[in-house]
């Protein structure tokens, strides 16, 4: 992380807050309206540095979070904004090592993450059934890490024809994630995680109810994450104006045992003589 080498992703920031994104190759030049810089400048650099364009524009150059790639890079498709990827995977518990399968690839956002958080131990299976959107999403996962990582899989194709089995998580982002369940559900480890990402409340009620039909998961939760940044100048510290509001629901449960049906949750009676037969 002290500095920076060929092919490695550098993130420039201006005065103003605005970011480019650039990869460095040596005897290029980065040029804006305030100027041009030299690649070999940042190449000789160090990471959190600062560089200047012949004008005498600063700029920041840093290397990229994934935060930062995933809100710059190549979109085939939206992508699951960075605060519901970090949700995935702190609720749905990712850790080195884990088998996952993905359903609905993208531009890769969330397959970024998730191979972070599996480390090289771990391995995941994507399917997305648009070859344009497989493609991109395979362009922006070797652009991020450099090479395409062995233990990674894309499948152009529907999730449903998945071949593999024992998976701790499945991950769920498409239009109609209730489809596939009864074959998913063959697939999951007993106590596995399995994670959806849906954008309205028709597809959360229908995928719930779907999920409970099946009588092979325990009760699941939603949930939303609102992120609202906040001004920061002096004494003048309040939310901003803009905010990033909804983007998705998240709805998690876990395989139960084979051959093992879920508590039904107890729900309080209501008054109504409607329902006193």
């Amino acid at each position: 992380m002290t500095g920076f080498n060929t092919g490695d992703l550098a993130l420039l920031i201006d005065s103003k807050g605005r970011r480019k994104m650039i990869t460095l190759e040596p005897g290029k030049k980065f040029f804006s309206h305030t100027g041009a810089i030299e690649h070999d400048d940042i190449l000789n650099g160090t990471n959190a540095n600062i560089v200047e364009t012949e004008k005498g524009s600063k700029y920041l150059v840093i290397k990229p979070l994934l935060r930062d790639f995933v809100l710059g890079m190549p979109r085939g498709a939206t992508v699951i904004y960075p605060k519901d990827a970090a949700m995935i995977v702190g609720y749905a518990d990712l850790y080195p090592g884990a088998k996952v399968l993905e359903a609905g690839v993208g531009s890769g956002a969330l397959s970024a993450s998730i191979l972070r958080a599996i480390g090289t131990a771990g391995y995941l299976e994507s399917f997305e059934r648009r070859e344009d959107f497989a493609a991109i999403a395979k362009s922006n996962i070797e652009n991020f890490f450099g090479s395409m990582p062995e233990n990674w899989n894309v499948t152009v194709g529907d999730v449903i024809d998945v071949q593999n089995d024992g998976f701790t998580h499945i991950l769920l982002d498409m239009l109609e994630p209730w489809v596939p369940l009864q074959k998913i559900s063959t697939v999951l480890l007993p106590g596995g995680v399995l994670c959806c990402y849906v954008a309205t409340t028709t597809q959360l009620s229908v995928f719930v109810e779907a999920v409970r039909e099946l009588e092979c998961f325990i009760e699941p939760e939603a949930f939303e994450t609102i992120l609202r940044p906040w001004h920061l100048e002096g004494l003048a510290v309040r939310p901003e104006h803009r905010m990033i509001g909804h983007t998705g629901f998240l709805v998690l449960t876990r395989r139960m045992g084979l051959e093992v049906k879920p508590l039904v949750k107890r729900r309080r009676p209501t008054t109504s003589g409607a329902d006193q037969n």
